[in-house]
């Protein structure tokens, strides 16, 4: 049992994919208070603000202080506890989306490195704080959404110099990246797999491969349900026609939309508006 224990929920951006943020909170530890081993389903970022405790995952066990951190990977085995004398006092922030892995990476945070160390006077920490003063507020989805990217933004400012051959534009998750960022100003067009694919100047076989690695799922496969999360979002606009949400995000057939939108989502696009309106 903790002496503060606050875990707290993030309102949803509606149709948001590339990063998601769904709670936070903070806890006071009593000596020797232990979660897991366990699995999480969702990326859960933790930082020290006092005090030192243990994080171990199955390959190795990392002993953490005030001002370090270390993030939980989904369906990763896990065990962390505070220590007896001094135990840790932490926030967190768990997120999940399609950019969240390579944002980590981007901070040389992975599974087999899931530890960090803040520089002096970062403000790493102060997400909290940030957090619960946005709440309740009108806009406290977009400020909760801004601040995590901000916690991106310090990672990546803590995390060392990657070498020459290893900075993002050489990198796969830079060609990951820039596939990505060609799919979110270009998917309301015709583009194809062979379009992303000679936007980033790689072979379409190896780029596929690429996200198959990354993110369980061929590029044509990302691009569809890309397209199909960016339809439902657009869906619940009663405004908008079915036939313009599938011009919308590149399909001229809105059969073939429909057919699309429903191999991803189980309902016909109809079906899907009647349950969200």
């Amino acid at each position: 049992m903790a002496r503060i224990n606050d875990n707290c929920t993030v309102p949803a951006i509606q149709g948001q994919m590339d990063l998601n943020m769904q709670f936070f909170g903070l806890e006071e530890c009593l000596p020797g208070h232990t979660w897991g081993p366990g699995l999480r389903d969702s990326y859960i970022l933790h930082y020290v603000h006092c005090g030192c405790g243990v994080f171990r995952t199955a390959e190795k066990t990392y002993e953490l202080q005030s001002g370090q951190g270390f993030v939980i990977f989904p369906e990763t085995l896990v065990h962390y506890s505070a220590d007896e004398t001094d135990p840790w006092t932490y926030s967190w922030i768990g997120f999940t989306g399609m950019n969240a892995k390579s944002l980590l990476q981007r901070a040389q945070i992975h599974a087999g490195n899931p530890v960090f160390t803040e520089l002096s006077e970062n403000g790493l920490g102060s997400f909290y704080r940030d957090l619960k003063a946005a709440e309740g507020q009108r806009d406290s989805d977009i400020i909760s959404h801004s601040i995590l990217y901000r916690v991106f933004a310090d990672l990546i400012r803590c995390s060392p110099e990657p070498a020459d051959g290893q900075k993002p534009r050489h990198s796969r998750e830079g060609y990951i990246r820039k596939a990505i960022e060609y799919i979110e100003s270009g998917y309301s067009q015709k583009i194809s797999v062979l379009d992303i694919a000679r936007s980033v100047g790689l072979d379409r076989t190896y780029l596929s491969g690429l996200f198959k690695e990354q993110y369980g799922m061929s590029l044509q496969s990302f691009l569809l349900e890309y397209r199909m999360n960016r339809a439902a979002d657009l869906l619940r606009n009663p405004e908008l026609s079915v036939s313009d949400v599938s011009r919308s995000v590149g399909y001229i057939d809105p059969f073939l939309f429909s057919k699309m939108f429903k191999k991803v989502t189980g309902s016909s696009p109809r079906q899907y508006r009647e349950t969200r309106l």
